[in-house]
């Protein structure tokens, strides 16, 4: 089993930053692909970005230049650094990985982008 931790949301205004984080522990031997989706109200969880355990990213097109996914592979954890945020950027945000092929979430933590 892998527990993931998210931290790091809250309220910002338009053109704000925030920086989520998601610790990971249990048994983390084996664990690939990190990544982070989000679900807004009333609408289906999206992919925002995914990095491998090698350092490859991707990112969904509404997020590229400005948001960068990192991963700290020694403390296992992942980071989602958001920058320019925009009120269309709010939702719950969880963190997701992929261990020996089974997915593993968070429980989320809000982001809310207003003014």
């Amino acid at each position: 089993q892998v527990q993931l931790v998210e931290s790091g949301g809250g309220l910002v205004q338009p053109g704000g930053s925030l920086r989520l984080s998601c610790a990971a522990s249990g048994s983390i031997f084996g664990i690939n692909v990190m990544g982070w989706y989000r679900q807004a109200p009333g609408k289906e969880r999206e992919l925002v970005a995914t990095i491998t355990s090698s350092g490859t990213t991707n990112y969904a097109d509404s997020v590229k230049g400005r948001f960068t996914i990192s991963r700290d592979n020694g403390k296992n954890t992942a980071y989602l650094q958001m920058n320019s945020l925009r009120p269309e950027d709010t939702a719950v945000y969880y963190c997701r990985c992929s261990r020996l092929g089974h997915p593993y979430w968070g429980q989320g933590t809000q982001v809310t982008v207003s003014s």
